[in-house]
C-alpha cells in the first residue's frame, strides 16, 4: 500500500508543471465562461480550503525560504479568487442563485440581516486593508531594502570564514546561494504584497457593483419591489463578499506571517510557546496582577480570577519543569563526563597538519580583526586568487592563529607544520624601502624588508610623506605581510601541490576536456606521476595553468618514458612559448651561455639511478663551476639571471645550482620559441683557476 502511494505521488509530481499551467488557464477561462452553481460551490469550498492550508503552512515553516514559491502562489490565489468573484457576480445578476455556499454566508453567517452583513463585511475589509495588508506591505518593503543593503557585508563575512578555515568551499557556495535567494524572495514579496492590497479594493468595488446591479435588475427586469430587491441582492452580495474576503483575510494573514519570520529559527507555534511562556516568574507576576483586577469595583470578578488561576498553574508547572530539566541535564552531564573519562583519548585530531598557516603575535591581531579595521583576510583572498591566475595553483585555506609565545610584533609562516618564513611588523608605522633612488635620509628604525631582504626603515605617520619625497617606497604593514606571504607561496608552491590538489585540478579540467584526462589517467600515468611533473614545473617557477598542453604532452611522451624528470623536460619544451616569454625584457631574451668544456663535464657526470637522475662530479670542479657562474653573473648585469644550455644537461645543471644559486634560471635551446629574439651577453668560461 505504501509503495502504491509513493508511485502515485511520483506520477503526480512528474507532470506537476503541466497541472499548474492547466490550472492557470482554467482560472482565466472562468472569467469568461459561465459556471453552474454546483461547480461554483465546489470551487468556493476549494478556495477556502486552499487559503486555510496556506495559512497553516506559513505557521509551520522554520524560515521564509522554506516556502520560496509564496510570491507566485499569492498571485495565483488572488487571480483564482477574482475569477470566482466574476463567476458569482454573473450568477447573482443573471439568475439570483449563486449557489448554496454564498446563500449560507448571506443567511446563516449574518443572521439574515443585510445591515449586519454589511457591517461585518466592512469590518473584514477594514481589518484586511488597513491593518494586515498595509502592515505586511511595509514589512516586506523594509525587509527587501535591508536585505539588499546587507548583502555585501554578509558575503564578506562568508569570505572571512572561508579564509580562516571555519567553513569549506561547498558551505561558502551554499551560504552565498542562500543570501541571493533571500534577497530575491523579499524583493518578490515586496511586489507581491501589492496583489493583496489590490484584491481588498477589488472586493469592495465588486460588492458595490453587485448591490447596484442587483437593485437595477431586480426592480427593472424582474418586477421586484424595492424592499424585496434590497433584501435578496444585499444578502447575496454580502454573502459573496464574505466568501471572498474570508479566504483573502487568511491569505493576507499568511503574507504577514511569512514576511515577519526573518529572525525565527523554528515554526511559529514553537517560537510562541518557547518565548512567551519561557519565564515562570513573568507568568506568576501576570497572574497576581490579573487577580487584583478582579477585585476592582465594577469589573466582573470570576473571569479575572479564572484567568489568574490558569496563569498561576501554568507558571507553577513551568517552574517544576525547569527544575526537572536542570536536574536531568546535570545527571546527563555527569554521565557523559564519566563515559569520556573511561574512553581512550582520541589523538587523531592532533595528527592533522595544516597545509599552510600564519601565526601572529598579539600586537598584530588588529591587522586580521575586521572589527578593528584589519583587512588582512581580504588580502589573503586576493593572494589565493592571484596564485590561481598566475601559477595555476589552488592554494589551500590559510589558517591564521595568534601565538602568545611569539614576540608581540612577530609573525611566522608554516607549511605542513614547519616554519618557512618569519618577520616582524610595527603596527601604526610604515615600511620605507630603499630601491636605489633615495636622495636624503629620513628618521626611522632600520630593518630589513622580509620578502626580498632590502634595506628599509620603519617610519611613523609624521615622517611618511617625507620618506616618499626622499625616494623611498612606502607601504603599510598589511602590504608587507601580504607580499612576504605571496613570495613564500611562490617559493614553496611545489610543496603545496599534493595528490588531492592534483585530482581537484584534473576533475575540474575533465568537465571541459574529458578526452585529455581519460587518455592519460590511469592508462598511461598515475596521479602521483602527474603530480611529480607538476611539482618539477612549480619548483622552477613555471606556471601550470596551461594544464591542457601539459597533459597532452604527457600523453604523447608517456609511452616512451615514465621518468618524471624526462617527462618534465618534454613538457617544458611543449610550454616553450610560455616559458621564454616569461623572461623577456624589451622583447629580447638576454642570456648567458655555457662553454663547451663545461657542458661536456656536466654531461659526463650524469647518472641514472632507480631514484632518478643524479650528477656526480668532483667537488673541486663543482666549486669552480659555482665560482665561474658567480663571476659571469656579476660581470654581466642581466634583467633575469638566465643561462642557456643544451637540453641534455639542463636538468642536471639546475640540480647542481638550485641550492647554491637558487635564483638562477636554467633554460634549454628547445625551450626558446622561434619568434623570440635571443641575445647572448656572455659565456661561463672553462678556466683552470679557482
Amino acid at each position: 500500500m505504501a509503495n502504491s502511494s509513493v508511485s502515485m505521488l511520483e506520477r503526480v509530481s512528474r507532470f506537476s508543471d503541466l497541472y499548474v499551467v492547466l490550472a492557470v488557464v482554467l482560472i482565466v477561462i472562468m472569467m469568461v465562461l459561465p459556471l453552474p452553481t454546483f461547480l461554483l460551490d465546489i470551487l468556493l469550498a476549494a478556495n477556502i480550503s486552499l487559503s486555510l492550508l496556506i495559512l497553516l503552512i506559513t505557521m509551520n515553516v522554520s524560515e521564509p525560504l522554506d516556502i520560496a514559491v509564496f510570491p507566485s502562489l499569492l498571485l495565483i490565489t488572488t487571480l483564482f479568487r477574482l475569477s470566482l468573484n466574476v463567476s458569482s457576480t454573473r450568477l447573482i445578476l443573471l439568475t439570483g442563485d449563486p449557489g448554496k455556499i454564498i446563500k449560507a454566508f448571506g443567511s446563516f453567517v449574518v443572521g439574515g440581516n443585510y445591515i449586519v452583513g454589511l457591517v461585518i463585511f466592512l469590518i473584514l475589509v477594514v481589518i484586511q486593508f488597513m491593518v494586515i495588508t498595509k502592515g505586511a506591505e511595509r514589512v516586506a518593503e523594509v525587509a527587501a531594502r535591508f536585505t539588499l543593503d546587507a548583502m555585501p557585508g554578509k558575503q564578506m563575512s562568508i569570505d572571512a570564514d572561508l579564509n580562516s578555515g571555519l567553513i569549506t568551499e561547498a558551505e561558502a557556495r551554499f551560504r552565498r546561494s542562500q543570501i541571493e535567494r533571500e534577497a530575491d524572495f523579499y524583493g518578490s514579496m515586496d511586489g507581491a504584497s501589492k496583489f493583496v492590497k489590490g484584491d481588498a479594493i477589488a472586493g469592495i468595488i465588486i460588492t458595490i457593483i453587485n448591490l447596484l446591479g442587483g437593485f437595477a435588475i431586480g426592480i427593472g427586469q424582474k418586477g421586484l419591489t424595492f424592499s424585496e430587491a434590497l433584501t435578496r441582492y444585499t444578502l447575496l452580495s454580502v454573502g459573496d463578499g464574505l466568501v471572498s474576503q474570508i479566504p483573502a483575510l487568511l491569505i493576507s494573514t499568511a503574507t504577514g506571517i511569512i514576511v515577519t519570520r526573518a529572525a525565527s529559527e523554528n515554526n511559529l507555534g514553537s517560537d510562541l510557546t518557547s518565548q512567551l511562556f519561557s519565564d515562570p516568574k513573568v507568568l506568576g507576576t501576570a497572574a497576581a496582577v490579573i487577580a487584583l483586577l478582579g477585585f476592582v469595583p465594577g469589573l466582573p470578578t470570576m473571569p479575572f480570577l479564572l484567568i489568574a488561576l490558569l496563569a498561576g498553574l501554568l507558571a507553577y508547572a513551568l517552574h517544576n519543569a525547569k527544575l526537572t530539566q536542570v536536574i536531568q541535564e546535570d545527571i546527563i552531564m555527569e554521565q557523559q563526563e564519566l563515559e569520556d573519562a573511561r574512553k581512550p583519548e582520541s589523538l587523531i585530531s592532533l595528527l592533522q597538519v595544516d597545509q599552510i598557516e600564519l601565526e601572529i603575535g598579539y600586537s598584530l591581531i588588529p591587522l586580521v580583526d575586521e572589527t578593528q579595521g584589519g583587512d588582512m583576510l581580504d588580502r589573503i583572498s586576493m593572494i589565493r586568487r592571484q596564485c590561481a591566475l598566475e601559477l595555476g595553483l589552488l592554494v589551500p585555506v590559510i589558517r591564521i592563529r595568534d601565538n602568545l609565545q611569539l614576540d608581540p610584533s612577530a609573525y611566522v609562516v608554516k607549511i605542513k607544520g614547519i616554519q618557512v618564513g618569519c618577520g616582524e611588523l610595527m603596527v601604526n608605522h610604515y615600511l620605507a624601502m630603499d630601491a636605489g633612488g633615495v636622495t636624503e635620509t629620513v628618521p626611522g628604525i632600520p630593518t630589513k624588508e622580509p620578502a626580498f631582504g632590502l634595506d628599509a626603515l620603519w617610519v611613523d605617520e609624521s615622517n611618511r610623506e617625507q620618506a616618499e619625497y626622499a625616494g623611498y617606497t612606502v607601504v603599510d604593514p598589511p602590504a608587507v605581510l601580504a607580499t612576504h606571504l605571496t613570495e613564500i607561496i611562490r617559493d614553496h608552491a611545489h610543496e603545496l601541490l599534493g595528490r588531492q590538489e592534483v585530482k581537484t585540478l584534473l576533475d575540474g579540467l575533465k568537465q571541459e576536456y574529458p578526452a585529455v584526462v581519460d587518455e592519460l589517467i590511469p592508462n598511461l600515468l598515475s596521479i602521483g606521476e602527474v603530480q611529480k611533473v607538476l611539482q618539477n614545473l612549480l619548483r622552477e617557477g613555471v606556471p601550470i595553468r596551461n594544464l591542457v598542453t601539459i597533459l597532452e604532452t604527457l600523453a604523447d611522451m608517456a609511452p616512451i618514458t615514465r621518468d618524471p624528470d624526462y617527462l618534465t623536460e618534454y613538457v617544458r619544451e611543449g610550454l616553450a612559448r610560455q616559458i621564454s616569454r616569461m623572461y623577456l625584457d624589451n622583447d629580447i631574451l638576454s642570456v648567458l651561455t655555457l662553454s663547451h668544456e663545461w657542458e661536456e663535464a656536466i654531461a659526463e657526470g650524469i647518472e641514472h639511478t632507480e631514484r632518478g637522475m643524479a650528477v656526480t662530479m668532483d667537488p673541486r670542479l663543482i666549486q669552480r663551476l659555482y665560482y665561474e657562474l658567480g663571476q659571469a653573473l656579476e660581470q654581466h648585469m642581466l634583467p633575469y639571471p638566465i643561462i642557456l644550455v643544451s637540453p641534455q644537461i639542463r636538468m642536471a645543471l639546475k640540480r647542481l645550482t638550485e641550492r647554491s644559486i637558487p635564483k638562477l634560471i636554467v633554460l634549454s635551446y628547445n625551450e626558446i620559441s622561434t619568434d623570440i629574439q635571443v641575445q647572448a651577453i656572455g659565456t661561463v668560461k672553462w678556466t683552470n683557476e679557482s
